[in-house]
């Protein structure tokens, strides 16, 4: 059921909006959440238009940054949340002191929290899903608000190399770039890296463990990143480095956090593993999720089951 016209009814109704994404954010969670926003603050000069977040853009600040949002802001108030599929990745937890809870997602409906969602499980993105909401509703879509929702789709969709990159993907990528945005210029932002960043992409591959499986892990552990002069999330970058190898079909990348836990990275070619993600404070798309670990201990017991799913991917493959 396309509930494009009830959430725009919804939209109407108030008069301060606040758009929550997911923490730790990429591409995706940006530019679903700017776009949406800075269509809605065209259409509407006369609404409270804010974008909440815990300020953890990180080196992706140029595709959006948080409003000041306050408590009392909530009250009366819409909240909206793009590009997250359960409450536990929320960003900024006064969403729950909304009047009305809205939720746009492509990630599986594990968790149905909102009064009102529009989930679409099949599309590669976010932003897409918010820029067909906006062409359905006739909504203002100018270069302002197709940069971000394209640099979201570019991102979600490893650059249209994905499997959900579809046809319609492409005609919706046409309309954002009919605005005029500099689409190279968002490819640059994305791909580049700093020097530091380009030096830990290659020694990933030194600390990389490869199952016979095809399975595989990195670490890396604070004393790692504060030698290169990285912090936690410009480590991400190291992410999609383990896929360029063919002898590695899924892997896990753990990045130690300030507080000793490990931010979580799942990838993979063919075995399913956001199941497993989402045993693990975490959640995603079936072949990239993200998930959190306390401790060394749970780091081994996720990659033990990582092991196992592309053992049993691989006995059904070949």
């Amino acid at each position: 059921m396309n509930t494009f016209p009830k959430i725009y009814k919804k939209i109407e109704q108030y008069s301060t909006i606040i758009l929550h994404r997911h923490t730790s954010p990429d591409p995706d969670a940006l530019g679903s959440q700017a776009g949406l926003a800075r269509s809605l603050r065209l259409k509407f000069p006369d609404k409270r238009i804010l974008c909440a977040g815990e300020n953890d853009e990180g080196d992706l600040a140029w595709i959006n940054t948080m409003d000041e949002v306050t408590e009392a802001d909530y009250k009366g108030a819409l909240v909206i949340t793009t590009d997250t599929g359960n409450t536990a990745r929320i960003s900024n937890k006064l969403y729950s002191k909304g009047d009305f809870l809205i939720k746009i997602d492509h990630h599986p409906d594990v968790e149905p929290y909102a009064d009102l969602s529009f989930v679409d499980d099949e599309a590669p993105a976010a932003s897409q899903i918010v820029a067909d909401f906006l062409f359905e509703e006739n909504l203002p879509v100018t270069a302002e608000v197709a940069y971000p929702l394209y640099a979201g789709i570019v991102g979600d969709t490893g650059r249209f190399m994905y499997p959900e990159t579809s046809e319609h993907t492409f005609n919706v990528v046409a309309k954002l770039t009919a605005t005029g945005i500099n689409i190279n210029q968002i490819a640059r932002n994305i791909s580049d890296v700093t020097f530091a960043q380009a030096k830990l992409q290659a020694e990933v591959l030194e600390y990389m463990k490869v199952d016979p499986s095809g399975a595989a892990y990195a670490i890396l552990t604070r004393d790692a990143l504060e030698k290169l002069g990285v912090d936690s999330d410009q480590a991400s970058c190291t992410v999609s480095t383990p896929g360029r190898i063919k002898d590695i079909i899924a892997w896990n990348v753990f990045v130690e956090k300030p507080d000793g836990t490990f931010r979580v990275h799942y990838r993979s070619k063919g075995p399913i593993i956001n199941e497993l993600a989402a045993q693990h404070d975490g959640g995603g798309h079936a072949l990239a999720s993200g998930a959190n670990a306390k401790d060394m201990d749970e780091v081994k017991q996720i990659f033990a089951e990582l092991v196992q799913v592309t053992k049993e991917y691989r006995e059904k493959n070949e």
